[in-house]
């Protein structure tokens, strides 16, 4: 099969693999969708805040095999295309989560699929950028912040280790679609920041 019509296959296939909405289907099991809860996201870190902690769990690990068995599958089975292939194989999937056909192109955030990609692509900078989010994630008591921070850990981490420029391609293109895809995020914390800043009463002055 010659490489265009290869990576073309592997591309659709792992975007329709990215596409399964986790956190919907983990919502009609539990008795409840999570669309129409909390945030309203599909994701992780909405599925426990709305189905408890189990259910969290199913959606996390779910998402993030969604993003390493495309990328591991590649490696194995088309290793002729190298890197290129398989970090195009990853990028779709996290598309396919963030846009899945399966809810009129609405989807996650992307974050969990990514963690998978990169789990199969560098799990050292995986590992590291996971730790680096539990860790922001707890002290800001805001995991989208964890999330934005571990994004731009994957591409630090790829520029300044010896790592192929696929990869290094594929982080800044997860980053600049997770930090667009935190966009409303970023507007709540903005929002939550301002109402929270002191307001300074002027002291008027008696004659």
């Amino acid at each position: 099969m010659p490489d265009l019509l290869l990576l073309t296959v592997l591309a659709v296939t792992a975007f329709l693999v990215g596409s399964l909405p986790t956190g919907v289907l983990v919502g009609r099991v539990a008795g409840a969708d999570p669309r129409r809860v909390g945030s309203g996201n599909i994701g992780a870190t909405n599925v426990t805040r709305t189905l408890g902690k189990k259910w969290g769990i199913v959606t996390l690990v779910v998402d993030v095999l969604k993003g390493l068995l495309p990328v591991v599958l590649v490696r194995l089975f088309a290793s002729e295309i190298g890197e290129a292939g398989a970090a195009l194989a990853g990028f779709a999937a996290i598309l396919g989560h963030c846009f899945t056909p399966f809810l009129r192109f609405k989807g996650g955030k992307g974050v969990a699929t990514a963690f998978g990609v990169m789990l199969a692509m560098s799990w050292p900078i995986a590992v590291f950028s996971a730790v680096l989010w539990v860790m922001v994630a707890v002290i800001s008591r805001v995991p989208a912040i964890g999330s934005l921070t571990a994004a731009v850990a994957f591409v630090a981490l790829a520029h300044v280790s010896p790592q192929p420029v696929a990869l290094r391609l594929l982080t800044i293109a997860i980053a600049l679609l997770v930090w667009i895809r935190h966009v409303s995020n970023l507007r709540a914390i903005k929002n939550r920041v301002r109402v929270r800043r002191p307001r300074v009463k002027s002291k008027r002055r008696r004659y």
